[in-house]
């Protein structure tokens, strides 16, 4: 245990180092800025959905444990959003503001991921000791926008995979996302607290 928030943050981080290992040996596919792009990205939704897992695994097991480490995997959260968001601005739109404020409005799907990186910034900025201090009751309001941020992702990924008839995938982190936000009402949580404690 004493080790535990050490060894989950270096395999937090085997995502990327993949990455690079697979850039490092040519092996990206054909398309590497595409495969970058979506690796990364669905990488920012799997810690979302970690990220949202905590609470359930407390009201399931009674446990805080994972509370502890739900920053971290926060973080990582908007860690993997930022390298998606980079290689697509850097690399997908070649340093063109224009073009991607064009992409931003034109485009549902880009829109829906921009909201959610933007709806994310104010949340990693937040995500520390001293913010809690200064924010008081604000800050758990503030932070309820991981609500919010789960909505757009799905768009974002739905809209996605829509344009080409391939939904299967999203629909299975939509029913995640749908369960893990499910458990939070308060009527779904007593009901599982009390079947936990029979």
């Amino acid at each position: 245990m004493r080790y535990l928030k050490s060894i989950l943050f270096l395999i937090s981080l085997i995502p990327l180092g993949r990455l690079v290992w697979l850039g490092y040996m040519d092996d990206l596919g054909a398309n590497p800025i595409e495969f970058m792009t979506r690796s990364t990205g669905t990488w920012a939704l799997i810690f979302l959905c970690i990220t949202l897992a905590m609470t359930p695994l407390r009201v399931l097991t009674g446990s805080s444990l994972g509370i502890k480490y739900r920053r971290m995997f926060g973080l990582f959260c908007f860690f993997y959003a930022c390298v998606h968001f980079a290689i697509w601005f850097f690399l997908d739109q070649s340093l063109d503001v224009q073009a991607m404020i064009h992409d931003v409005l034109k485009r549902p799907f880009i829109t829906m991921g921009f909201l959610s990186f933007v709806l994310l910034i104010p949340l990693a900025i937040t995500s520390n000791h001293w913010a809690v201090r200064q924010l008081g009751r604000r800050w758990s309001l503030l932070h309820r926008l991981i609500y919010v941020i789960a909505c757009t992702v799905i768009a974002h990924y739905w809209w996605h995979k829509a344009g080409k008839n391939d939904l299967q995938t999203v629909s299975i982190y939509a029913g995640v996302i749908l369960l893990l936000l499910s458990i939070r009402l308060p009527v779904v949580r007593d009901r599982i607290t009390l079947l936990v404690g029979k």
